[in-house]
C-alpha cells in the first residue's frame, strides 16, 4: 500500500478531515440569515415519534446536517460505502445523525433495506440523496419509493439555498455557501403521492417521475427565493 493511500484511510486523518468540514458547515449556518419554510407538519410529526422519508439531492448536500429537526427527533442518513460518501457519514455523525452506507461488496442491497427498515420500526427517519452516490445528476433512483411501499411511511422533500455560493467541479455540482454575511433558505414541502403497495413498474416509474420533479420544484423555488439562477440541465 502506498504512503499516500495510507494516510487516506488513516482513521487519524478521516476524523480530522470530518471535523474541519463540520466546522465549515456550523459557522455557514451560524453566519447565514435563515428562512425555515414548511416544517410545521414535520416537525409535529417528529415530535410524535412518526418517522418519515426524507429526499434530497445530492448538490444541496453541505448544509444537510440542518435539514431535519433533530431536537425534535432521529434520522438515519444513507450514505455510499465509497470513501467520499464514508466521510458524509462522517460528518453527520457528528450532528448527531445516525447513518448506514449504502451496498458495497461486503453488503447487499437486501441487507441495507432491512436496516431501513429496523430504524423506521424505532421511530427513526429515514435520509436520502436520491441521485446519489454517483449521479446522474438529478435523475432520482426508485429507492425511496421502494422503501415508501413497504413501510407506508410518507416522503418529504428538503432543500435549502443560499444567496452566495459557488458550485464544485463535480458531478453533482455540490454547492457551497459563502461562509459569512449570506441569506439562505431551508425549504421542506411532503410529496403527496401515494405508492401502491402491488405498484407496477409503470407505475413506480410515473411516481419516480413525479417525485423527481417535485424535488426540481421546491429546489428551484429555494433558489429564487435568494436570488439564485434555478438549476438547468443544459447548464
Amino acid at each position: 500500500m502506498s504512503i499516500r493511500k495510507k494516510i487516506a484511510d488513516s482513521e487519524a486523518v478521516l476524523n480530522w478531515a470530518a471535523r474541519r468540514i463540520a466546522s465549515y458547515i456550523r459557522i455557514v449556518n451560524r453566519n447565514t440569515k435563515w428562512q425555515r419554510i414548511g416544517y410545521e407538519e414535520l416537525d409535529q410529526l417528529a415530535e410524535q415519534g412518526e418517522p418519515v422519508i426524507v429526499v434530497l439531492w445530492h448538490q444541496r448536500l453541505a448544509q444537510s446536517p440542518y435539514f431535519f429537526p433533530l431536537d425534535k427527533g432521529r434520522i438515519c442518513s444513507i450514505t455510499s460505502s465509497a470513501r467520499a460518501g464514508s466521510m458524509v457519514g462522517r460528518v453527520q455523525k457528528l450532528f448527531g445523525m445516525d447513518t448506514i452506507a449504502m451496498a458495497s461488496k461486503h453488503k447487499s442491497n437486501v441487507a441495507v433495506s432491512r436496516e431501513v427498515f429496523g430504524k423506521i420500526k424505532k421511530g427513526i427517519s429515514i435520509g436520502i440523496a436520491a441521485d446519489g452516490p454517483r449521479g446522474p445528476e438529478r435523475v432520482l433512483s426508485t429507492v425511496p419509493l421502494v422503501w415508501a411501499r413497504t413501510s407506508g411511511k410518507r416522503i418529504f422533500g428538503i432543500t435549502y439555498s443560499a444567496q452566495y455560493g459557488s458550485e464544485a467541479g463535480t458531478w453533482d455540482r455540490l454547492l457551497m455557501p459563502r461562509p459569512w454575511r449570506n441569506k439562505g433558505v431551508f425549504l421542506c414541502r411532503e410529496w403527496t403521492e401515494t405508492v401502491p403497495r402491488k405498484a407496477s413498474e409503470e407505475q413506480i416509474e410515473e411516481l419516480r417521475q413525479s417525485l423527481e420533479q417535485h424535488m426540481n420544484d421546491i429546489t428551484a423555488e429555494a433558489d429564487r427565493m435568494v436570488g439564485r439562477e434555478p438549476w438547468s440541465p443544459e447548464a
